[in-house]
């Protein structure tokens, strides 16, 4: 999340302590199995069971390694305070997460955190010691064990449905409130939107091969009508809705961030304005964050901190909204990206390369993020549905700052399926573009400093691919100017990213030869391997822009500004400043948004004197690195890929 230097919260996905090992290999069926006896053990329905877990985990072990809250194993039994014990915090990036000169820097009052006590957690963070205690099956073993987890996950349920007063049943429609509870969610609202989706996909069914291998599945029971009205009587809070702005399929909840002035002209934090009236809303911003629930919503209840639109819980897909939309969060690190986006953190407290998020909270955002894109007729692509590691720094100096977050582990193709709008191919063999699409759990490049500078992260799958300098896995990787001014080769540091093509970003393509493509990268030739028995790309049309005949190179941007003479008197002209970088003759970038230059001047408390400039100066949005950035419409001309 760019909000924020410190190790407390917003920062990328890295690594803790190498995952629990897994064990030799399982036999074919045995997981299916571990279900299905589990189940049948506690007197809780194999149909539930096994849509529970497919919500917590999709069935993935994760080699014993805890997920994002600390939860554990194919039925995310948590022990929070063990994970965090294990895992090293880090922290990326120096980023003013306003993004804007007008202004001193906001780069944030957070401090790193003591991991919180077992006494300090909630209840929904510590299940697995009291699995432990309704099975006997000891905490390591619940931890490493799949089958001993999935026992323990079973009895959780069937301790839920007695707590109810209900039988155990064997008619999984008997099982809507035990299923809320398991949640963990604290609300009704968020506890009943967790059992529709589990209920979702008992009705809906799903199959699919686990990262142990196993292919584990759960027939469709499309005419199951849940006793939704169960959850009446688990005696949960009614969240306060306020001002949420959200689709009625999500749970939100009201939590304000101040808008507070606090002496000598400073204030915080966040800026009011009037969107999408005053300026259209372009983008959606994905972040993470690195602190529990509760400290992330202490930081943005701060007024001396920064600000974002959503937080997402790990556990349950609990929404929080903080600003109204028509205002402007300070997140992403570019005031020109903030003041035309939308902001969303998601929940996470530990760093480690094979954290994992909850398909809960996966499809609650996918969720929000459709209804935001629909609302402001937003593209649902990766030049609109932006990580915070893709968006630009608003000029050279920023550059080496900007953070990196959510990193190679966020899973772009899953969050695109859930979207609705899955990265297939669009052309034949000889198209001119490229969408990044390896196979995430099988697509496995080493990183390192997860834990050390220079050593291996664990093994785990990756969206984002490696960019050499030529079609060989020995060739140097790119560079990166603005990264390295010194003109050093590009690493393979989980951090950075030089040389990183992520899934769902496109690029036009260079030259191909054998199993390797090169596509057109920060004004180079840059190669990846594409092999044809497990493609790490699709081909797919587009236009695509390169410099005017005549120019032999034109200026990239970070920020797309007015000119000059657009700036009425008492607004302060802001400099169009170029990158480090050129777009060269010859070179072509995949285009997206012609869009006007804009500023949005808002440097004091008092929204009075608060304007938008909009120049003639036109720009458009291109795919230029693993970052976006602009180029000015009357430098480039246009052409169909």
């Amino acid at each position: 999340m760019g909000a924020v230097a410190s190790a407390a919260l917003l920062l990328p996905l890295l690594s803790a302590a190498p995952p629990a090992t897994a064990g030799p290999p399982m036999e074919t069926g045995s997981l299916q199995r571990q279900f299905a006896a589990a189940a049948e053990r506690q007197g809780v329905p194999q149909s539930v069971l096994l849509a529970v877990s497919y919500l917590q985990s999709r069935w993935d072990a994760h080699g014993g390694a805890p997920s994002v809250t600390g939860g554990y194993g194919p039925m995310h039994l948590t022990d929070a305070v063990t994970a965090l014990a294990e895992a090293p915090h880090h922290s990326h990036g120096a980023e003013d997460a306003r993004g804007d000169g007008s202004r001193a820097p906001r780069h944030g009052a957070g401090s790193e955190t003591a991991p919180p006590t077992a006494a300090r957690l909630p209840e929904r963070l510590r299940t697995l010691d009291r699995a432990a205690a309704l099975t006997g099956i000891p905490a390591q073993r619940l931890r490493s064990s799949t089958a001993a987890n999935i026992e323990g996950g079973a009895a959780l349920l069937a301790e839920a449905q007695r707590a109810s007063g209900r039988p155990l049943s064997a008619d999984p429609a008997d099982w809507f409130g035990a299923v809320a509870r398991y949640s963990g969610a604290d609300d009704t609202a968020t506890a009943t939107t967790y059992a529709n989706d589990v209920f979702d996909v008992i009705r809906a069914g799903e199959s699919r091969r686990t990262d142990s291998g196993q292919v584990v599945t759960l027939p469709a029971d499309a005419d199951l009508v849940p006793a939704t009205g169960q959850v009446e009587s688990l005696g949960l809070r009614t969240a306060d809705a306020g001002w949420t702005e959200c689709p009625r399929t999500v749970a939100c909840e009201w939590i304000p961030a101040p808008y507070e002035e606090f002496g000598d002209g400073d204030y915080g934090n966040h800026d009011k304005g009037d969107r999408p009236s005053s300026q259209s809303i372009d983008y959606i911003v994905v972040h993470d964050t690195e602190a529990t629930w509760d400290v992330t919503l202490q930081l943005v209840q701060d007024p001396t901190y920064v600000s974002w639109q959503y937080s997402l819980r790990s556990s349950d897909g609990h929404i929080a909204q903080h600003l109204p939309l028509k205002d402007v969060g300070w997140h992403a690190g570019n005031w020109f990206v903030n003041a035309k986006s939308v902001g969303l953190e998601h929940e996470g407290f530990l760093t480690a390369p094979d954290s994992w998020y909850t398909e809960a909270m996966y499809r609650t955002s996918a969720r929000l993020v459709r209804y935001l894109a629909q609302r402001y007729d937003i593209p649902l692509d990766r030049q609109h549905i932006l990580g915070h590691d893709t968006v630009p720094g608003t000029v050279t100096s920023t550059i080496p700052g900007m953070h990196t977050d959510p990193g190679p582990y966020w899973d772009w193709a899953h969050y695109f399926r859930l979207l609705g709008r899955p990265f297939t191919a669009s052309a034949g063999p000889n198209a001119g573009v490229v969408t990044i699409r390896p196979e995430y759990s099988a697509h496995q490049p080493v990183y390192t400093g997860c834990v050390k500078a220079g050593e291996a992260c664990a093994p785990h799958g990756s969206g984002a691919v490696r960019l050499h300098t030529a079609p060989g896995a020995d060739a140097p990787l790119v560079r990166d100017v603005g990264l390295r001014p010194g003109g050093q080769d590009s690493t393979t540091g989980v951090n950075d990213t030089g040389a990183r093509a992520s899934t769902g970003q496109q690029y036009a393509v260079a030259e191909r030869r054998g199993d390797w493509t090169a596509i057109w990268y920060l004004g180079q030739k840059a190669w990846f391997h594409n092999p044809k028995e497990r493609r790490t790309a699709v081909n797919s049309r587009g236009l695509v822009l390169t410099p005017k005949e005549g120019l032999s190179e034109v200026p990239v941007y970070g920020r797309a500004y007015p000119e000059a003479s657009a700036y009425p008197a008492g607004v302060p002209v802001q400099p169009v400043s170029p990158l480090p970088y050129k777009l060269l003759a010859g070179q072509s970038y995949v285009v997206g948004d012609r869009i006007p230059g804009e500023y949005y001047f808002a440097p004091v408390f008092d929204t009075a004197g608060h304007r938008v400039v909009r120049g003639q100066e036109e720009y458009y949005q291109i795919q230029f690195g693993h970052r976006v950035a602009f180029v000015k419409a009357s430098d480039v001309r246009i052409s169909r890929a």
